[in-house]
């Protein structure tokens, strides 16, 4: 195969994803008409292995419970890019997409990340790509990004099943992205929160804590003798107002947040509830900021307890890290979107308060994570919805592929030059340290 310019690459890479464009658009729309919560994506799961099958990748299964690892081989040695796409959905009531048993429902646009996922592996598999290119694509379905059933998970961590709760920490502590060096993924978003772009660049995100909380007090005749009781709903109670009271002392800049919810709220109407169970997220800026929070969280919790002389049990589990996008990596990315979405449409976005598995990868490697404005409606919300499959699927591809392009061709000179400006927060074992470290179990009370 004769050497291609890095124009007639991306050329190559470009016109195929418009070829298969249609069916990579309906692979994104089938996951979406068959949402899975976290860690229970078989279906999602044995979908996108086929997927894989069909385009002759091989990959790994079973990563993380669910996940899967697919490889493109380049025509020479040399680095390895990481491509992310997320298989889990949410759970949210009244979505249009929801399923109607489980009410699991895509309202934060993982389908679409599958397809943008697959355009890149479509893409450099053009006649005459890889050949030209140094190094190594990691195609990589995580499980479990949307940090949700607490509960249920930790049960799977107790089973010795996980780890940790969501997909990513999995992967990382597995080993399966030991030879991944650098990563991306595209996320879709609205308008709104890319500042009217149509490609977000440069955000940051919360890191963030998850709690498993379960007041426990004693049952009694809620009528006739509520005396010989004590009243685990009224614990918790006092324990959100607790937190509630702690918000004036969070700093603006820390962006700290708080949300627990009450999973049991009690047995029967007739008896005084005795175990009641709540779940929250600590969120914050910075890893201090949401660990500072988090002792805040557990004192009010056992004030709730020590209040009605009831008992809690608190368990902290390690959630996301505060994402750092590397801004030379966002840098080439930026010059391989604006072609594709016109001169002004790629955008640099600020902070977000909400928190992303990609926070963890960018600790120990180089990573991006942009946003394509392909949706309307609030994210996580029941009215939001991909509707420009183009933009989440086929451009978000196209864009990440261009720039692998740029990282692997000539030797993968750019990609060397990205992982070795690159100083790591943390290496792997700093990482599964420091997540462990956030791992506690505590009971407290009466």
């Amino acid at each position: 195969m004769p050497k291609m310019t890095i124009d007639e690459i991306k050329a190559s890479v470009a016109a195929e994803i418009d070829r298969r464009s249609d069916d990579l658009i309906d692979i994104a729309k089938h996951i979406l008409a068959n949402p899975e919560p976290g860690f229970r994506e078989q279906k999602t799961s044995k979908y996108v292995g086929d997927q894989f099958e069909k385009l002759n990748i091989p990959f790994e299964s079973s990563i993380g419970l669910t996940g899967l690892k697919g490889v493109l081989e380049g025509g020479s040695s040399g680095p390895t890019v990481g491509v992310f796409g997320e298989l889990d959905s949410l759970i949210v009531l009244g979505h249009p997409h929801a399923d109607p048993l489980t009410n699991a429902a895509h309202a934060c646009g993982h389908h679409a990340q599958i397809g943008n996922m697959l355009a890149v592996a479509v893409g450099l598999q053009a006649p005459g790509v890889l050949e030209n290119l140094s190094g190594r694509v990691a195609l990589l379905a995580v499980p479990a990004e949307e940090y949700i059933e607490i509960e249920y998970r930790d049960d799977l961590r107790v089973e010795g099943k996980l780890e940790f709760l969501g997909g990513t920490p999995e992967f990382i502590k597995s080993g399966a992205m030991d030879d991944v060096d650098l990563a991306m993924m595209t996320h879709t978003e609205n308008r709104d929160w890319t500042h009217d772009g149509t490609i977000g660049v440069g955000a940051t995100n919360n890191g963030m804590v998850a709690k498993r909380i379960q007041f426990l007090g004693v049952a009694s005749h809620a009528g006739g003798s509520p005396h010989l009781g004590t009243n685990a709903l009224n614990a918790a109670n006092i324990a959100l107002m607790g937190i509630h009271a702690q918000r004036e002392t969070f700093r603006d800049h820390d962006t700290i947040r708080v949300h627990p919810i009450i999973t049991q709220g009690g047995i029967a109407v007739s008896s005084v509830p005795a175990d009641v169970r709540m779940e929250t997220f600590v969120r914050g800026r910075t890893i201090d900021a949401y660990t500072s929070a988090a002792k805040k969280v557990d004192r009010a919790l056992r004030a709730g307890a020590m209040a009605v002389g009831g008992r809690v049990k608190i368990t902290t589990v390690s959630g996301y890290a505060p994402i750092q996008q590397d801004p030379l990596l966002t840098s080439i990315y930026e010059m391989n979107a604006t072609p594709l979405v016109g001169d002004g449409n790629v955008v640099q976005m600020g902070h977000r308060s909400g928190s992303t598995d990609m926070g963890d990868v960018s600790q120990i490697m180089p990573a991006i994570h942009p946003y394509a404005a392909a949706a309307t409606g609030k994210a996580h919300g029941d009215d939001y919805v991909v509707e420009d499959y183009e933009l989440a699927v086929t451009t978000a591809g196209k864009a990440m592929a261009h720039t692998i392009v740029d990282l692997l061709s000539e030797n993968g000179s750019r990609a060397n030059e990205v992982i070795s400006r690159f100083i790591p927060p943390m290496t792997k074992s700093q990482y599964l340290a420091f997540m462990r470290s956030l791992q506690s179990e505590e009971e407290y009370g009466e």
